[in-house]
């Protein structure tokens, strides 16, 4: 499959090839700072599959966090396109940056619901984990 993506204002764009590892929608207290507070949609994908086709990221990494993802973001709008961690071998894509959104279809799962807020909603039929499952 092919995913292409950008921010809001068009500066930074990216290609995503190759087979989603995961989608999920993450409840984790990170990712309610960085979507103003609903949970976030997003995918897995190859991180050989992916490249930025216009523009360069800003990027930001938390240091007193262990196996902390890397940010990706526009420096002129502050959309969330990508992020990397350590731990894996894939590029972590913000669904609300893809140009059709509707690719995704929808998560396979929902994590960190320990941290999941009471008006958070997780769609039926899905599993669901405090954490990522091993």
């Amino acid at each position: 499959m092919r995913f292409e993506g950008g921010c809001y204002c068009g500066k930074v764009r990216y290609v995503a090839e190759g087979e989603p590892k995961l989608k999920v929608q993450c409840h984790c207290r990170e990712c309610q700072y960085f979507t103003g507070g609903a949970p976030n949609l997003l995918m897995l994908m190859p991180l050989e599959g992916f490249r930025y086709t216009k523009g360069k990221p800003r990027q930001f990494t938390r240091a007193d966090i262990d196996n902390a993802v890397t940010r990706e973001f526009c420096p002129e709008c502050g959309t969330q396109m990508a992020g990397t961690r350590p731990d894996f071998n894939s590029v972590i894509v913000k669904i609300g940056s893809l140009d059709d959104p509707s690719l995704f279809v929808g998560p396979r799962m929902a994590i960190y619901t320990i941290d999941k807020q009471p008006f958070h909603q997780i769609p039926d039929g899905i599993p669901a984990f405090e954490r990522v499952p091993r």
